[in-house]
């Protein structure tokens, strides 16, 4: 739906793709779908899920036998997002480098876009 062609809408670390990968096997999934939901002080949150059915109007993202689904009105706001595996002492968590991010709460749990204007500027 949204996308530049020959480019990939996200991009993973090796890290994520190897723990989405060992997630598909043992879950028996398709993959995980991710997207944005309004939540949070922020005012938006993102979202994972489990797929055992890809939707035509997913972007698919494939890397390493892992499978990222991007939920199509989510699409647009994570154009450009890194999405990387962190563990630490006291927690392992996925991360996302989202270049469409203006702000993010103080816990990082929730993310304020840019505005369109904002994105237009930069390209």
């Amino acid at each position: 739906m949204f996308g530049i062609p020959g480019k990939q809408a996200v991009t993973m670390t090796d890290k994520a793709a190897r723990q989405i990968a060992k997630l598909m096997e043992q879950g028996g999934t398709q993959g995980l779908r991710i997207g944005v939901k309004k939540g949070g002080c922020a005012g938006m949150e993102y979202t994972m899920d489990y797929v055992s059915e890809i939707d035509p109007n997913d972007e698919v993202v494939e890397q390493d036998g892992a499978r990222v689904m991007i939920a199509p009105m989510a699409q647009m706001f994570l154009f450009g997002t890194e999405i990387d595996y962190e563990v630490s002492l006291l927690e392992a968590s996925f991360q996302f480098r989202n270049p469409n991010v203006a702000d993010a709460c103080g816990c990082g749990e929730s993310i304020k876009f840019k505005d369109i204007d904002e994105l237009s500027a930069e390209t």
